[in-house]
């Protein structure tokens, strides 16, 4: 099992700036890789992006594509979201996820289903 806690989520102005924290725990010595969604009220779960265990290969959806940036720190078993210029567009619930279902330390998911662990969720408003 791979629990996940979310955080950093809040209130900022369009054009403004947050980070997203995703801390994993328990089999952390697993090698997996991670994701975070977003859900819009009255939408469905999306990707904004992924990243291999090492790192090195990264995926975004064109809609965070230069203004959103994925990373992760494996000594610290979190992964980071850094979200930039900001658009009100981009108001959801953000919920991290993780696969240890790996087929290499490049392989990432962009499918949700192909995520077993997932956060709770961290709320990301964005005023005009």
């Amino acid at each position: 099992q791979v629990q996940l806690v979310e955080s950093g989520g809040g209130l900022v102005q369009a054009g403004g700036s947050l980070r997203l924290s995703c801390a994993a725990s328990g089999r952390t010595g697993s090698t997996y890789a991670m994701a975070w969604f977003r859900q819009a009220p009255g939408k469905e779960r999306d990707i904004v992006a992924a990243i291999s265990w090492s790192g090195l290969t990264t995926y975004y959806a064109d809609s965070v594509k230069g203004r959103f940036t994925i990373s992760r720190d494996n000594a610290k078993n979190t992964v980071y979201l850094q979200m930039n210029s900001l658009k009100p567009e981009d108001t959801a619930v953000y919920y991290c996820a993780a696969t240890t279902d790996v087929l290499s330390s490049t392989y990432y998911a962009t499918t949700e289903y192909l995520y077993k662990y997932w956060g709770q969720g961290t709320q990301v408003t964005v005023s005009s």
